[in-house]
């Protein structure tokens, strides 16, 4: 095991954030998910949610953005071993699309949850 370097560590950080950059930047779903993290957070402060709906909030866009990003990971990988039809890595990459889907319906649900009762004291009260 290497001794710890503060360099190293540094590094490390800047090949994480070139990670996240290049999920924001050739990801179209990824997009859509910022495009939504947007709107979300707009009609947080419209609505003026709870600092613990906030937190669910939070944890729902990074849980999100984890997925994607474990799921182009996964993309990037399987294209790099073989681009031949493959039944093992199509199974692997429409597990990891699958892990996408079930978070954006979590975190839709989630949302739903924090904004209706908002929405509808907006509207009703």
């Amino acid at each position: 095991m290497s001794k710890f370097s503060l360099r190293k560590r540094i590094q490390s950080f800047r090949f994480a954030f070139r990670g996240i950059g290049l999920v924001l930047r050739y990801e179209h779903n990824a997009w859509i998910h910022l495009f939504a993290t947007i709107v979300v957070i707009g009609f947080g402060l419209w609505l003026k949610i709870s600092r613990p709906e906030w937190l669910f909030l939070i944890l729902c866009i990074g849980m999100v953005f984890m997925a994607e990003g474990f799921n182009t990971a996964i993309e990037h990988l399987s294209n790099a071993v073989t681009r031949e039809e493959n039944s093992s890595i199509k199974k692997a990459k429409d597990v990891a699309a699958g892990a996408v889907l079930m978070a954006a319906i979590v975190s839709a649900s989630i949302g739903l949850l924090i904004f209706i009762p908002h929405l509808l004291l907006k509207f009703n009260g």
